[in-house]
């Protein structure tokens, strides 16, 4: 498998490029900026895009998207309930006094049990909802198990939930209800910061004591 890892952004976001190295077929996740460093990775690795995929609609996790959408080709997907934060990309930026990025154009929307396939691999979509409406995690299917937690879940931490349409007691049962029975050995691919597993975060993370 092919993954790569791009931080960007003032808000210093992962961006992941996930490919299989048979077909060359691959997704972006979390696109939230710096299109040309994103790109330039795609076509080291000779990549066909075919989706562009979002784990929520937050400024710093989908600024870049209508260029690496445009310049690849892959489809664009996110829940319908965070269709709203697109709409309001410009808002979002100024807020903290950022350019507006290009608003997107949804190609498919995407719900609890949805796989996205890609080569040789899967994703599957769970419905984590609390940092934002429509926020998702993305399992990747096989030997080893992977989570894209996007801003759910972080080394240490969760999601901040006091941004529009945020849920603390929503993302703490996200959390418990959707990723809690996953395999220890999970490795957690978050929207910030360094991976993780699940087993290091049940054991260690000081907001999921006692769930």
């Amino acid at each position: 498998m092919i993954l790569e890892n791009l931080v960007v952004s003032p808000f210093q976001s992962n961006c992941w490029i996930v490919g299989c190295e048979e077909t060359r077929e691959g997704v972006v996740i979390d696109p939230g900026d710096e299109a040309e460093r994103i790109l330039d990775i795609v076509t080291a690795h000779q990549l066909k895009i075919r989706y562009v995929i979002h784990t929520h609609g937050h400024l710093d996790h989908v600024s870049a998207t209508a260029i690496v959408q445009r310049e690849t080709g892959g489809l664009m997907l996110i829940h319908k309930a965070d269709e709203i934060l697109l709409d309001e990309l410009p808002t979002q930026a100024i807020m903290f006094g950022l350019n507006e990025p290009e608003i997107p154009k949804i190609d498919q929307y995407i719900r609890e049990g949805d796989r996205i396939s890609f080569g040789h691999y899967t994703l599957y979509v769970i419905e984590t909802p609390g940092h934002s409406p429509g926020g998702v995690c993305l399992k990747l299917e096989g030997d080893k198990p992977a989570l894209f937690a996007g801003d759910t879940l972080f080394q240490g931490s969760i999601g901040r939930t006091d941004l529009w349409g945020g849920s603390y007691d929503g993302l703490i049962r996200s959390i418990r209800e959707k990723l809690w029975h996953l395999d220890d050995e999970t490795v957690i691919y978050p929207g910030h910061g360094p991976r993780t597993t699940l087993g290091a975060e049940k054991r260690d993370n000081p907001f999921l004591q006692g769930l």
